[in-house]
């Protein structure tokens, strides 16, 4: 599934953040969160979103690769209970760059993709240092036969590359390499929006990699731009 799982030539994702769950800082009852998650996402639908992709955004500081199995629980429950409630594709990013629960989650609760930060390369962030484990997801999704998209953030925010690297590059590794099925271009931090430059290297790159929808998986539908909080 990628973006041709989607009616809308543009279609328009929207973030259901989680409150803190259970055994982060300030985590709230569980039964809330998903209250709250399933309202969000009931709203988000009403007001005409494509999809939605859910997030653990309220359980900063963030577990850089790895998350507590617990999260990885209520984050289940959490995404059945949107999926059950919505019709539309959903997502799921486990912050701050466990794709392998990401894809668990949404494999086990009927999710459509999930989010992964860094998929490729290497990434400097708060967290310290986010290594892409393409290896690892993708062999994870052939042993689930999980039928569930990975689209890759290109140049994430709230993180600063260990060398020197375009964005065009970055695409092609993303996709060629990483097998990626969609990529995400944000701006630079929250609130900041994507520059027309970045997105017109990655839509390029893109379209290079993957010029007809037929003949690659990979990225073969429009570069997605992100300007939600990391």
């Amino acid at each position: 599934m990628g973006f041709d799982a989607f009616d809308a030539a543009k279609p328009v994702v929207g973030m259901v953040h989680l409150p803190p769950l259970p055994g982060a800082p300030g985590g709230d009852d569980l039964d809330g969160v998903i209250e709250r998650a399933v309202a969000d996402a009931e709203a988000l639908a009403a007001g005409g979103v494509d999809g939605i992709i859910i997030e653990n955004l309220g359980d900063a500081p963030y577990h850089p690769e790895d998350v507590p199995k617990h999260t990885v629980a209520g984050m289940t429950r959490a995404t059945r209970a949107v999926v059950e409630a919505v019709d539309r594709p959903v997502g799921v990013n486990v912050l701050r760059n466990d794709a392998a629960a990401a894809l668990s989650v949404a494999a086990a609760a009927g999710g459509d993709f999930l989010r992964v930060n860094v998929h490729v390369g290497a990434r400097v962030a708060d967290q310290g240092l986010l290594e892409g484990r393409a290896h690892e997801t993708l062999r994870l999704r052939e042993r689930l036969d999980a039928d569930v998209a990975v689209w890759a953030d290109v140049d994430v925010k709230h993180s600063a590359p260990l060398g020197e690297r375009s964005v065009r590059g970055a695409v092609r590794d993303a996709c060629e390499r990483g097998l990626a099925d969609a990529v995400v271009v944000s701006g630079p931090a929250t609130g900041r929006t994507t520059a027309e430059s970045t997105l017109a290297a990655a839509t390029d790159a893109r379209d290079a990699v993957a010029p007809a929808p037929t003949t690659r998986r990979c990225c073969r539908r429009p570069t997605a731009r992100s300007s939600a909080p990391r």
